[in-house]
């Protein structure tokens, strides 16, 4: 059978691991070496050049510094790539550095600055592009605007779907068409590769906050991009030049953690289930926001995922007194950012991830932000039943005349 064939269950365990059987092992190896040994002055050279410039390691060179070429995170790029339906994937230090390298290499090395971001965004991604650090000048839009804010110096589209932290969809495709020839990057760590795959959509990269759902245990930090083999090779020459590399620990741990998403995704997203319907009649809750939950009127979710996700927010009857009192009373929720763990996460977009975010562009502060890991469904609920009618009493409290 060819990997086409196979379940996506069946790619998320064997994915990467071409070259076990040879190695006479059959549990993922992990190379620490820093330096590696040159069989020679001339093709040592040879292998320097090919990996600084973006390539691979020629087979009878060498690897030659980790800064270049590593075979354990090599292994986790395959797995990735072959996960998202890729040619190629390039593995960083953080999801920040994989989107400065995509930035970074649309960009200033194409001479193209002008970059186009689907807002909301995260708001690390947001903020970067808004800095000007880059060099790049940014015009936020929305969806439908895409087409009209395209320029002749434009280099990069930005979007994310599901949206952080609105869970908004966005239709792939249709941003695709409005970029034109531009490459459209799509941050697809809520979805995860188990749920959506943009490059089948159009889009040129995929990317990954992979601390998420991929490492799912809240022990590592690194991003990953999927993309073709000569995109990749740009992304490689940004990485080696700029030294954004992921730490090969990293790497397997990202690696492994990529054998049971399929698992995690799927009870974490039932739970999510479960949750949101509790939710939505809730007296204390303005309003749930959760793909699928209105309908899909625009058929996103039904042609472009294979699920829903596990992330919620949650708008407060109470404004912001009540926000603040859910997070401060939840006893199984941890209040605390990021996302996609077997545990659940309560935070407050506002005040935290989004907080560089313009006032004009940042989530609303009644607005909070839920990942569902994997706890018993009914234990989570029994913590939410017991945080809320709190953040009904604070919110009285503040609206009693001469309370603070």
């Amino acid at each position: 059978m060819t990997d086409q064939h196979l379940h996506p269950d069946t790619v998320a365990v064997h994915s990467g691991r071409a070259d076990l059987a040879d190695l006479g092992v059959h549990a993922l190896p992990i190379d620490l070496s820093t330096t590696n040994p040159l069989p020679d002055i001339e093709r040592g050279g040879d292998s320097y050049e090919a990996m600084a410039t973006g390539g691979r390691p020629p087979a009878d060179g060498s690897m030659v510094y980790a800064r270049l070429w590593n075979p354990t995170v090599a292994r986790f790029e395959d797995a990735l790539a072959e996960m998202e339906h890729a040619e190629a994937a390039v593995a960083f230090s953080s999801g920040m550095a994989v989107m400065t390298a995509v930035i970074l290499a649309h960009t200033s090395a194409m001479g193209k600055p002008h970059v186009v971001a689907v807002r909301p965004l995260y708001g690390g991604t947001d903020h970067l592009l808004g800095s000007g650090l880059l060099g790049t000048d940014t015009t936020y839009c929305h969806p439908s605007e895409v087409r009209s804010m395209m320029r002749e110096d434009t280099g990069l589209v930005v979007v994310e779907t599901p949206a952080n932290p609105t869970l908004e969809l966005v239709a792939i495709a249709d941003i695709v068409a409005a970029a034109g020839e531009v490459p459209v990057v799509v941050d697809n760590t809520f979805a995860t590769p188990l749920l959506q795959n943009p490059l089948d959509h159009g889009a040129a990269m995929s990317l990954h906050s992979a601390t998420k759902y991929l490492g799912g245990h809240g022990d590592v930090i690194a991003g990953a991009v999927a993309c073709s083999e000569q995109t990749a090779e740009a992304l490689r020459r940004v990485r080696a030049v700029t030294g954004g590399l992921l730490h090969p620990l990293g790497a397997y741990l990202l690696h492994r953690g990529l054998t049971t998403l399929p698992v995690r995704m799927r009870q974490q997203q039932l739970n999510a289930q479960q949750i949101v319907q509790w939710l939505i009649d809730r007296p204390e809750i303005d309003e749930v926001s959760f793909p699928g939950l209105d309908g899909d009127p625009q058929g996103i979710l039904e042609r472009q995922m294979r699920g829903t996700g596990a992330m919620i927010a949650m708008r407060m009857s109470g404004g912001y007194a009540a926000a603040s009192a859910v997070v401060s009373s939840v006893k199984l929720f941890t209040h605390a950012v990021s996302l996609g763990g077997v545990d659940s996460l309560i935070q407050h977009p506002a005040a935290l991830t989004h907080r560089p975010v313009p006032a004009d562009a940042r989530p609303d502060a009644d607005v909070l932000r839920l990942s569902i890991g994997l706890e018993n469904v009914g234990d989570l609920i029994a913590d939410l039943e017991q945080a809320l009618p709190v953040s009904a009493s604070a919110a009285a409290s503040r609206s009693r005349p001469g309370a603070g």
